[in-house]
């Protein structure tokens, strides 16, 4: 397992140094480089003879001859996190190479990330903590799986709700150490592909009801209460979502469909709070369609007995 990204913005390099992984781990090894190994092999894959934070370095990096097809980010549905605790979803790509190519070689690095904002200086991004597995399944072709790996309390801000896109990078090293105080970029491959596809984050619901008096008399007035709620990923917790049409259904004792009743909206706070006629036994629920950011919702039936 990695250590976590940070953010590293680099004006002027090329877009993956405002990205790169500060420790990352060789496909099927443990090897370990630093940020500043990976910002000197971007700056000199740009063109950039020196940056601050590293020095020595010599040679440009040569154009691998590698391109990343067919990525897929949790089989295209968004990805919805809530306040804590780990979100991981799948990935899966396939990665395109010349006949010299060996992506699950010992000594090459390769991953897919998720990226908001502009390539060249996102604001964020988001990393699986492994690296992907790579399959070769031909001269040419490798078939790799892995994951982003989401810590939303660490790593969301409100913000990030929105539309992502996949950006990924491979280096083969060529027994070039990493390490090392003076690194020759001439013998080490790079490659780097940008707006892969895209993804779409957002900020889990929650929604309840209740259904009062229980039991009530026939022709009695019921109120049904509830709150629609989302995570705030800027507080870390789940606070209301306000003014958003929710529907307020009915299913009768012994049938399996629910009608709708009415549409009202949340408050200010969340809050949803109306009234209905109370005519048969069954039970009430709320349903929320969902916006971009925040997923749908359905609040579990509350059974009213109608004496």
């Amino acid at each position: 397992m990695r250590i976590r990204a940070t953010v590293v913005a680099v004006t002027g390099a090329v877009a993956l140094s405002a990205f790169v992984v500060p420790a990352a781990q060789a496909v099927g090894g443990d090897a370990h480089h630093s940020v500043d190994t990976l910002k000197a092999l971007h700056a000199a894959a740009s063109g950039r003879s020196t940056f601050t934070g590293a020095t020595g370095e010599s040679g440009t990096p040569y154009a691998l001859d590698a391109k990343f097809t067919g990525v897929s980010v949790n089989n295209g549905k968004p990805i919805v996190a809530g306040t804590s605790g780990r979100v991981s979803v799948p990935v899966v790509f396939k990665v395109t190479h010349g006949a010299g190519v060996d992506v699950t070689a010992g000594d090459t690095e390769l991953d897919v990330m998720l990226y908001r904002g502009p390539y060249s200086e996102p604001v964020n991004f988001l990393i699986g903590d492994d690296y992907p597995t790579c399959t070769n399944t031909s001269a040419t072709v490798a078939a790799c799986r892995g994951t982003i790996d989401i810590l939303p309390g660490e790593e969301l801000e409100n913000a990030d709700a929105t539309g992502w896109k996949a950006a990924g990078f491979i280096v083969d090293w060529n027994d070039v150490d990493p390490f090392a105080d003076d690194v020759d970029f001439s013998k080490v491959g790079f490659t780097e592909n940008s707006a892969l596809t895209t993804a779409k984050l957002q900020r889990l619901s929650k929604l309840t009801v209740n259904a009062a008096p229980e039991p009530v008399k026939k022709g009695k007035t019921l109120t049904v209460t509830g709150k629609l709620s989302r995570a705030n990923w800027d507080s870390g917790t789940y606070a209301g979502y306000s003014t958003q049409p929710v529907k307020l259904q009915f299913r009768k004792k012994g049938s399996s469909a629910y009608t709708t009743v009415k549409t009202i909206k949340t408050s200010t706070t969340g809050s949803l709070k109306t009234t209905v006629k109370a005519t048969v036994d069954g039970y009430y629920r709320y349903v929320f369609a969902g916006t971009s950011t925040t997923p749908a919702a359905t609040a579990a039936g509350d059974f009213v007995d109608v004496k």
